[in-house]
């Protein structure tokens, strides 16, 4: 059997076995979903879920691990000088995979979410991005961008949860636009034009 096969068939198995335990998560908290209620779902045998995972925590974990190489590799991808003139540029790439993710980012990041995923994002943005945005832009004391930096981060979570909760009617260029002007114009943006 070739290569190729069998990581298509591992590829299946691992998606089959996500998309089962983001619908549970949809009724259920991660503690309260077993290995069995998982496997029954994905029509699997047991043996073959510990063939990839060590348990339903090890799927989510590495469920968050994906989302979250996949943020830190569009953020890197960005030197900091292009995004301080466009933030959207970045954004533009992050808004179609959170579009992609919707389910699991909504999960995440929702009412009763996981506060270590949220923190983690806001880590990795504010360490890719901020930070050198910040040096770039300013020269203000170390708590005030610490405090700015938080301040847009959060923001930024919260466009994103409110997108998925409104039920993303806006494209996700759009969003990456608003967003920009969020960054960069803050209140301004709700002004009208003269």
């Amino acid at each position: 059997m070739g290569t190729e096969l069998i990581d298509r068939r591992i590829r299946k198995t691992r998606k089959q076995l996500k998309d089962c335990l983001i619908s549970l998560l949809k009724t259920k908290r991660i503690q309260d979903i077993t290995v069995r209620e998982l496997t029954e779902m994905a029509d699997l045998n047991r043996g073959t879920f510990y063939l990839h995972y060590k348990d339903v925590f090890d799927l989510m974990d590495q469920i968050k691990n994906e989302l979250v190489e996949e943020v830190e590799s569009v953020l890197t991808h960005h030197p900091v000088p292009e995004l301080v003139a466009r933030p959207s540029l970045a954004l533009s790439e992050l808004f179609p995979l959170v579009q992609e993710n919707a389910e699991i980012v909504s999960i995440l990041i929702g009412e009763n979410g996981d506060l270590n995923f949220v923190n983690r994002l806001k880590r990795i943005v504010s360490d890719k991005c901020l930070k050198g945005w910040l040096d770039l832009k300013c020269s203000s004391d170390p708590d005030t961008l610490a405090a700015f930096s938080a301040f847009i981060v959060s923001g930024c979570v919260g466009t994103v949860q409110y997108w998925i909760e409104s039920g993303m009617k806006e494209s996700t260029e759009q969003m990456a636009i608003l967003t920009e002007d969020f960054i960069l114009k803050g209140i301004r943006v709700l002004e009208n034009p003269a």
